[in-house]
């Protein structure tokens, strides 16, 4: 990138650089050897001016959003739809198709805002409700269950719980036939992150990690193997999120019949079946969030919401306050904003909010 000469190898099939009309003929020089009808040669040596040509495309010109791979999966770009959300639309319609309408007893129980009072969801985007959004994880995972896609049949010993017990307790012989509930997946991951003190962030990188998993080495995630998949991925979202980490041995003290042995294993080899990819943009985390978010509306989960008292409104009002006063200090000459009829009349009004 900053040298000033450098050496380019293409194939002797390769189209020859193209010059556009009025351009420097002087900008690139290439080897003679590259056209002679009689040379074999599959390689030619370009040197590159010392002022670059300004017809030079920029790679981020090159690789433009709509020539992307279509194939890439949901866990690593955030156009693709998630893999749970899909599944979810698989059961809404075997549901349709079935006559059942599914209706939840907390869809009457939810709290609506009036005139005098005021209730609003306290999960972002930055800080999600942790109660709320491993509700959500537990349901997404048992949609991963019950709709396994065509493409997902191995199922790795590492994995089995049968060969490696998280429990002393014996394991049912029918244990891989049967699909847990919702509701038990949520107490398992409760007890792991009650236990451990995670944070809500990791449940939806823990999500993100699962379905990487399935997607990249086609892993079927069945009774037999949901709860290890599931430990392994909130080992490693708790190691890459969270500043203080939990390391294996304190997730041996949780499951006391774990092995410290075992955890390593588990963990490389969850490692290498996502090749070791265990960054999750920003973005793709935004939307497994909003997905999230989607999936609970449209099963009628109650989400968290509480009612805005003064103490909450003034916390909200100084959070208003704080980001205002940033956006005048660094947003001010590149975002255009709109006038407000108050500037217009010459004065300053001061709006206030009184809550009895």
């Amino acid at each position: 990138m900053g040298n000033k000469h450098c050496r380019l190898c293409v194939s002797s099939e390769s189209p020859p650089i193209q010059r556009k009309a009025g351009k420097d003929k002087n900008a690139y020089r290439q080897v003679s050897e590259f056209h002679g009808a009689t040379t074999t040669r599959n390689a030619v040596s370009i040197s590159e001016s010392a002022n670059p040509p300004s017809n030079l495309q920029h790679i981020s010109d090159r690789e433009r959003v709509e020539d992307l791979d279509e194939t890439l999966t949901p866990s690593d770009h955030p156009k693709a739809q998630s893999i749970f959300i899909q599944k979810s639309h698989t059961e809404n319609e075997e549901r349709r198709k079935s006559g059942i309408v599914h209706t939840s007893p907390s869809s009457a129980l939810k709290r609506r805002s009036s005139c005098s009072t005021i209730y609003i969801d306290d999960s972002t985007v930055s800080q999600p409700n942790i109660k709320a959004s491993i509700k959500c994880v537990a349901l997404a995972v048992y949609y991963h269950i019950k709709h396994p896609a065509e493409k997902e049949k191995l199922t790795p010993e590492i994995f089995d719980e049968k060969l490696h017990p998280l429990t002393k307790d014996q394991i049912p012989s029918n244990y891989s036939a049967v699909e847990p509930d919702h509701r038990h997946i949520y107490r398992f991951i409760r007890t792991l992150f009650n236990a451990a003190q995670l944070t809500a962030e990791c449940a939806i990188v823990t999500l993100i990690y699962v379905e990487r998993l399935l997607s990249y080495a086609e892993i079927l995630l069945c009774p037999a193997n949901w709860k290890r998949i599931l430990l392994g991925a909130i080992l490693l979202a708790s190691k890459v999120w969270d500043d203080q980490a939990v390391w294996n041995v304190d997730y041996c003290q949780i499951l006391q019949d774990i092995s410290v042995e075992s955890m390593n294993e588990m963990e490389r080899k969850f490692l290498e079946f996502i090749n070791f990819n265990i960054n999750v943009p920003s973005s793709v985390y935004a939307k497994y969030y909003f997905d999230l978010r989607t999936l609970a509306e449209n099963q009628n989960l109650l989400l968290t919401s509480e009612c805005l008292d003064k103490e909450r409104a003034r916390k909200l009002e100084a959070t208003s306050s704080s980001c205002e006063a940033k956006f005048k200090v660094t947003g001010a000459d590149t975002l255009p904003r709109s006038l407000s009829t108050d500037h217009m009349l010459g004065y300053t009004s001061n709006s206030s909010i009184v809550l009895s």
